[in-house]
């Protein structure tokens, strides 16, 4: 498989609804990224915008879904895969099931249950209302990048702080969010009715075919 060249966020949501994931770094599956098939000027140049900040608008378009799913690492995911890679992620569970048979910890199930009755939550604030600041709750990083390879939520925009030019700058803070929030809890419904491991192989007899330069452990290890 080779990706055409990506030279605008309309590429990269063409690419997403054609092929159904890609992830945003350079990664074990050769040629598998957008940081592989976007032009240099379009990367990481400071003055252009380009991935970086086309991310936000991707994930706040409804097309598409974005957060941490690829080995704790950022990509997105098309509406059509979506469901199939979250029943096989989620072992078939809701939250509240997933938590009480013990396949989460508290400090997971609190914030997913702060994000989950705000609807959409920016990190400094979520950080700051769970007390996870010094002298304060650790791991934030770890519980929410876990968070989002479980499927249960998801990065829903970026906000920039603004200069006195109205102009936004600096790195971009995330707000998180969860799928159903986002496209509502009928976008899970049929496919909860099939057991994980169907969508597994779904999965994995797609992606075999769609990278055939991937090795198995490596389609394994893509899926989780």
């Amino acid at each position: 498989m080779r990706l055409k060249t990506i030279n605008s966020k309309n590429d990269i949501l063409e690419i997403v609804q054609e092929i159904g994931f890609l992830p945003f770094f350079e990664n074990e599956i050769e040629g598998f990224s957008i940081e592989e098939n976007i032009s240099p000027e379009y990367w990481f140049d400071g003055e252009t915008d380009g991935a970086w900040e086309w991310k936000g608008p991707l994930a706040s378009s409804g097309k598409c879904v974005y957060g941490k799913f690829f080995r704790g690492k950022a990509g997105f995911i098309s509406l059509d895969w979506f469901p199939d890679f979250a029943n096989y992620r989620r072992d078939g569970y809701d939250y509240e099931g997933f938590y009480e048979d013990g396949k989460a910890n508290y400090k997971d199930k609190d914030i997913y249950d702060a994000i989950t009755a705000k609807g959409t939550y920016l990190s400094k604030e979520l950080k700051r209302d769970l007390n996870y600041r010094k002298g304060g709750n650790k791991g934030f990083d770890t519980v929410i990048t876990r968070l989002q390879m479980q499927t249960f939520v998801c990065i829903s925009d970026f906000e920039y702080a603004i200069d006195k030019h109205g102009m936004p700058y600096g790195w971009g803070i995330v707000r998180y969010s969860t799928p159903e929030t986002l496209f509502g809890e009928h976008f899970f419904d049929e496919i909860y009715e099939q057991k994980p491991e169907v969508s597994k192989k779904r999965l994995y007899d797609y992606l075999t075919k769609l990278l055939p330069q991937a090795s198995e452990k490596h389609i394994l290890r893509f899926i989780g």
